[in-house]
């Protein structure tokens, strides 16, 4: 490739990278992401600096890895640290004049004798009619159509638009109208919506092809930073108290609706004070640390001792019996993962019935844990029988024969020449091993989801790891909360490195056996 081409590439490459930033940038101002803007146009400097001069040349290779690192593992820790500062969770996501317009426009009640709009339901178009949000395509009596969401009505131009002889639209260019099925599956998010209209007014659904216009009876008092409730008597008050609106007459009411606001350590603190949870996180932290620790010793040793088995050079057709042991690797964790579950079945599970034995694998806690490690097990010793090979393969046969002449017996070869020099090769990959089992989500969440649950909390389970008991506080339950869970995900993070840095050392002092 000659110089002018190779240049016009790099050139060709850089434009349309930041053209990506640009359009990027775009985007983040139109959502109001002022400080994301500014990161973009500092991202779009820096290439610019890096790869438009012939400086800096050791940037030119090490900056992708920066903005990968970046993107994919600061950020992530960044973000989580800074959610676990909140109250950010089941009916705390938006913020407190978001909470105040959904709680108006939810109050919304039809008035009498009022005409109502032909409705359909429909998403943006190219959105995902499960999951994307939903807007209201409706035509008002006099046949003008109008597109409802949460930011009001909004005119729809008549051009590609139709419509039923009843009014009811059918299509409408940019959207995708969904059909009876479609919208049953989404009759929750359905009756949620409430779409404000001038005058403290709003339309709400009724059924699937009607909607209404009516009037809130909630109304809000900037000044007193209250709201009043008309449809009781007399009408309720409410006050903002740990970002929610409470009733002031009685404060076990309150709307569902509040809002997402910074709790400071409040997440952390409730870990280590909240008896149940700190005696829950405990044991669950305890056995945390014997799982990750008796796997990866169990996964290490089996696989060292069928390595040392496989690396005698007397054994004939060893190529066969090494691909035969990779299959449990090779199959997707997963189905594995499931098909244990099943054998571990007390009634049907092949286990039992093979061994005649009546035990409750997945219904006691020892049962559990047991299951666990043995599948575990299972799954993990044909890594490190891989990794133990290698190495293996890589000690000069002259060390072991020196060894055998200055009269080492087997055992003592082993202890004091194999397993250093493995253990040089190795000890990171055990600590990442450690790490990964620390957090092995999959595993315990297909054989057991953290169970079995004692009657008086069902929040922990017996055979949770902390990562599936922050899964189950952030997205399982009747009020999930994000925040706290976060919190759990920072300490996890920390416990984990904090165990790791001795590790990372022992591992750096086995270097000098080399």
């Amino acid at each position: 490739m000659t110089k002018p081409i190779a240049l016009a590439i790099k050139w060709v490459l850089i434009v349309a990278t930041l053209g990506a930033l640009l359009w990027i940038a775009i985007q983040l101002a139109a959502a109001g992401n002022t400080m994301a803007v500014v990161i973009a146009g500092l991202v779009g400097m820096g290439i610019l600096a890096v790869y438009a001069t012939r400086r800096a040349v050791p940037l030119k290779y090490l900056v992708p890895g920066l903005l990968f690192m970046t993107l994919f593992q600061l950020f992530p820790v960044v973000y989580t640290a800074n959610l676990s500062l909140s109250n950010y969770g089941d009916g705390h996501l938006n913020s407190k004049e978001e909470s105040v317009t959904d709680i108006i426009a939810q109050s919304v009640r039809e008035v009498p004798d009022t005409p109502r709009y032909k409705m359909s339901i429909a998403t943006a178009e190219g959105g995902d009619p499960t999951s994307a949000d939903l807007v209201l395509l409706l035509t008002k009596p006099d046949g003008s159509t109008f597109v409802g969401d949460k930011a009001g009505l909004t005119p729809l131009p008549a051009t590609g638009v139709e419509k039923t002889p009843v009014g009811k639209i059918t299509k409408a260019p940019g959207y995708t109208v969904l059909n009876a099925r479609q919208a049953n599956a989404r009759s929750k998010d359905l009756s949620a919506i409430a779409v404000p209209t001038t005058g403290g007014g709003g339309v709400k659904p009724v059924g699937l092809s009607e909607a209404f216009e009516g009037k809130a009876t909630v109304t809000y008092d900037a000044a007193a930073d209250k709201l009043t409730d008309s449809s009781t008597q007399p009408p309720s008050v409410y006050a903002p108290k740990d970002a929610r609106w409470v009733n002031v007459a009685d404060p076990t009411q309150s709307f569902p609706q509040g809002w997402k606001e910074s709790v400071g350590l409040a997440n952390y603190t409730r870990i280590f004070t909240d008896s149940t949870i700190r005696a829950g996180f405990l044991s669950i932290f305890a056995w945390n640390v014997i799982f990750a620790v008796v796997s990866v010793l169990s996964t290490f040793l089996l696989g060292m001792l069928i390595a040392l088995l496989f690396n005698d050079p007397r054994l004939k057709g060893k190529a066969i019996y090494r691909s035969l042991l990779i299959l449990p690797y090779a199959l997707p964790g997963f189905v594995t993962a499931l098909v244990w579950k099943g054998m571990f079945n007390q009634d049907y599970g092949i286990i039992n019935q093979t061994l005649g034995l009546g035990i409750d694998w997945l219904g006691t806690d020892l049962g559990a844990k047991a299951a666990i490690l043995i599948t575990n097990l299972w799954l993990g010793f044909p890594y490190m029988f891989i990794v133990c090979t290698g190495a293996l393969q890589s000690i000069p046969q002259d060390v072991r024969e020196a060894a055998t002449i200055d009269g080492a017996n087997a055992f003592r070869t082993l202890r004091s020449i194999i397993m250093p020099l493995l253990l040089v090769a190795v000890g990171p990959l055990l600590l990442a091993s450690f790490a990964f089992n620390f957090n092995n989500f999959g595993l315990i969440y297909l054989l057991t989801k953290g169970g079995p649950f004692n009657g008086a909390d069902t929040s922990i389970g017996s055979s949770d790891l902390l990562i599936t008991y922050a899964y189950r506080l952030a997205f399982s339950g009747s009020a999930p909360n994000y925040g706290f869970a976060a919190a759990v995900s920072v300490v996890i993070f920390l416990l984990v490195a904090l165990m790791s840095i001795p590790g990372f050392r022992r591992t750096k002092a086995l270097e000098e056996v080399n």
